[in-house]
Order: structure tokens, then sequence, then C-alpha cells
């Protein structure tokens, strides 16, 4: 387990470590968290390599060469990524921004190693102390003969200027800086909500009937997303997919919802799909995004949470909101967002039914909030606006 700051140079040693023992006629395996995570060290291994290749297929992210090495590329986004296939070494990339790390290497990755008694190579910029970190741990205390680590900042590339490091020092909060550029994992890091408290809402999906749905509309290879809660803003009804018509998707929604006050993101795309939706079912009301309006969304979510005011089952719901993080802007905002090239459908969809949920004036003290809350989205005609109370209540008056 390597962990480095940014730019370190990660990705750069794990293909020099591929490289080695497939041009020796071994197989190895690369996982990433997510097809995006996979196109630079494709592309670098496919020119690095070419002298030495027979065959590659870009539909199958495999490279195999002539010394009957191969190097298969896998995301982990399915947790069955390798099954079935056997390996001399595995790369894993970013291993800390893989959600679902610890049942894809114990269910999945870690049994290919087992034919050739392989090795695997864990590279991540630390994100919070989650599974990643743990198996980082296995590494240091010397009592577990199987697992060595590292810990190396971005200072130790000698490719980057030590002046911009310093740079970035004094630009930066200090916890933020420590895990970035120094490799040292922070608790909670960026993280608008706090495991912590993520930790105390997760719990069995509730039986009660829902009073409120949030909806997110898939975008190119997100989910749709639709979430229900109860009377207690308790999640009772969660349904993902994607890969379906917008048809489809219209009449999902339909059967799901069944007349129950239900706020949909109608930006971009969701648009013309919420216009369709509310002209056969008038419960159904459209909300655009924007990063105001997420700001506010994300703002009543984090009071839920660090109050204890909802709950959600663990799964999808409570990884993207493990990984999901804000940064300050130079005007005062801040940005909400899921880490690049990660998902956050599961956070917006229940952002959307806790922010409209009536009552949320009740909520109780929060430890954390990151901006100032003052709801300025539209509200429907004959729905009590709650929104001065909430503001007024985060803005401890």
């Amino acid at each position: 387990m390597v962990m480095c700051g940014r730019r370190f140079g990660k990705t750069t040693m794990g293909e020099m470590l591929a490289c080695e023992p497939a041009l020796l006629g071994d197989p190895i395996g690369w996982f990433a968290p997510t097809y995006k995570y996979l196109l630079e060290p494709w592309g670098n291994l496919c020119r690095t390599l070419k002298p030495a290749i027979a065959r590659v297929s870009a539909q199958e992210k495999r490279i195999e060469l002539v010394t009957g090495g191969v190097i298969d590329f896998w995301t982990l986004e399915d947790n069955d990524a390798g099954r079935g296939r056997k390996y001399k070494r595995i790369i894993v990339d970013e291993a800390s921004l893989v959600a679902n790390l610890e049942e894809c290497w114990t269910m999945a990755i870690r049994p290919t190693l087992s034919d050739y008694r392989g090795d695997a190579w864990f590279f991540m910029t630390p994100k919070g102390k989650r599974y990643a970190y743990r198996l980082f741990l296995r590494g240091q205390d010397g009592t577990d003969k199987d697992w060595r680590s590292w810990r190396v900042g971005t200072i130790d590339n000698p490719v980057i200027d030590p002046a911009e490091i310093e740079s970035a020092r004094s630009d930066m909060p200090a916890s933020v800086f420590a895990q970035e550029y120094e490799g040292i994992p922070q608790d909670d890091a960026g993280n608008p909500f706090g495991a912590d408290h993520i930790l105390a809402c997760t719990g069995a999906i509730s039986d009660e009937e829902p009073v409120l749905y949030g909806v997110d509309l898939a975008r190119s290879i997100d989910h749709t997303v639709v979430i229900g809660i109860d009377q207690h803003r308790r999640v009772c009804r969660f349904e993902r997919w994607r890969g379906v018509p917008w048809a489809e998707t219209k009449d999902r929604i339909l059967r799901i919802v069944k007349g129950v006050r239900t706020y949909a993101d109608s930006t971009g795309v969701g648009d013309g799909i919420v216009e369709d939706l509310s002209r056969v079912a008038n419960n159904i009301v459209g909300f655009k995004f924007t990063a105001e309006s997420k700001q506010h969304l994300m703002e009543a979510l984090a009071v839920a949470i660090q109050s204890h005011g909802t709950r959600f089952p663990p799964g999808p719901i409570t990884s993207e909101l493990e990984w999901f993080e804000y940064q300050y802007r130079g005007n005062g905002s801040v940005r909400y967002s899921a880490p690049e090239g990660m998902h956050d459908d599961c956070v917006c969809a229940l952002a959307l039914a806790v922010y409209h949920m009536p009552g949320m004036e009740n909520i109780g003290a929060t430890s954390f909030v990151p901006g100032a809350y003052d709801r300025r989205a539209e509200v429907p005609d004959g729905e009590p606006d709650i929104a001065p109370s909430i503001a007024a209540f985060l803005r401890g008056e």
C-alpha cells in the first residue's frame, strides 16, 4: 500500500510495476474506481508496450503481449470485477476513491491472486480514514507479514517545484494540505456531513408510508434515483436504475410515487422529463440545480444528518454521503459535489426530499454547516413556505 500526496507519481509507479511481469509473460489486473480513471494508464501502457503488443482490445480494455503476458483493465463500479480471472500482480489505482473497496477486495480481487501466489499494489491519495486506510495500517505495525505500506508526500516528487508546494500550503487549510500534499489522512476532510453523523443516521429502511419523494434523473452513465421519506424523515423507499429508455424511466417514477408529493431534478435534460411527468401527475414538481440552490439543499441535508434528524439504509446512499465533499470558493460561496469521476445521485435525491420536508425548523442544532442557508426556490401553490424559519434557525435566531 502506497499512500501519497497529490501528483507524487503513483499511477506512473503502478504502470512500471505492471510492465515488468507482463513482459515476462504473466497476467496482470489493473483496477480503478471508474472508467475515467482507467483512460490515462490504458493509453500510457498501450504506448509504452507498443513494440511488444500482439493484440489490443479497446472494447475489453485488454492488452496481450507477444510474451504471453496480459494486462486486463477493470472498473470497481462492479463488485465482481476480475472474478474468475487469475493474476500474478494486481494494481488498484486511486484506492481511496473506491466506495465498495472492502467488498471488491475480499470477494472478487483477492482470490485472483491465489493461483500464482501473486501480489497486490494499492495506490492512493488518502480520503479520510476508511477501508483503504485500514489496509494501510496493516502494513505499518509489522505484525502482519503479508502487508507492507509506505507514505510519501508530494514534495518527494523531484519534478514538482517545492515553491509551488509551499504556495499551496499558504492557500489551503492545514488539514486539507496535510491530506492532499503530505498524504496524511484526516477525519472527514472536506466532507460536509461527518462520518460519525452518517454512521449514526444509518439504519434499517423504514416500513412506514412515504410522505415525500426526491428524484434525481440520470445524466450519461449516472443512475436515476428515487428516494421516499416518511413523516420522521427516514428513508422508506429507495429505487435506483440506469441504462433504460426515458419512456420507461417516466413510467417507473409514476408507478413509484403514486400521488405523493415529489420533487424532481429538472436541470438540463431533466426539464423535459419533469414537464412530461407534471402533465399527468400534478404531485410532481421540478427543481433546478444551480450552484446556489445545490448549496441550499446540501446545507439543509447537513442539518438533518448532523442533528440525526434523518435515517437511511447502508449501501449506495451511505457510500455517496461519505465521499461527498465541499470546497470554499474565493467569493465566499461553497461548491458541493462528488469527487471527480464519482456519483452523487443518491445524495441529491435524499437532499431534495429532506429540503422540502415540512417541519425542518424543528431539527436540532448542528456542529457544522459550511455556508449561509437562505432558501429562494419557488414554493408551489398551497404548500407552506418553511424557508424563513429554517433560515432563522441556521442564523441562530
